[in-house]
């Protein structure tokens, strides 16, 4: 067994947490606004819609390796709540930031922010979607 191969095999102990990846939901004012957004807009993919007696509350949507969840909040603490308020979703991407940023444009989506240089390297730009969420979108830099 090479040296790389005993260091990758050991683990901490206690060892600590390994995740294989990361999935987020996000409460929307507005499913089928969102949804909209989501697909038409941004680009995502429904994989699965989360529906009660003919009603969407919910979505599994997806792009590339990526999985976003969405669901209709039910007004349980007020509808006069902010989203996204200290909270951001960063969105990794091998595209070309620049050509995805002309595509939401082109689909009618607006954006925070244009494509720039980020100081840690790469591009990025900002959107904003339906419900008040930040999003990100960068390259790999």
């Amino acid at each position: 067994m090479s040296n790389d191969s005993q260091t990758r095999t050991e683990r901490a102990k206690p060892e600590t947490l390994r995740l294989a990846s990361i999935s987020t939901a996000l409460t929307v004012d507005d499913i089928h606004e969102s949804l909209k957004w989501y697909t038409d807009v941004v680009g995502f993919t429904v994989k699965d819609r989360w529906e009660n007696e003919g009603e969407l509350h919910g979505a599994e949507l997806v792009a590339g390796d990526t999985h976003l969840m969405i669901g209709q909040d039910d007004w349980g603490r007020g509808r006069d709540r902010k989203k996204g308020e200290g909270f951001r979703l960063y969105f990794m991407t091998a595209q070309d930031v620049d050509e995805l940023a002309a595509a939401i444009k082109e689909r009618g989506g607006a954006l925070e922010t244009e494509p720039q240089e980020m100081p840690w390297g790469g591009r990025a730009f900002t959107l904003i979607d339906p419900s008040g969420f930040k999003i990100t979108v960068s390259d790999r830099g």
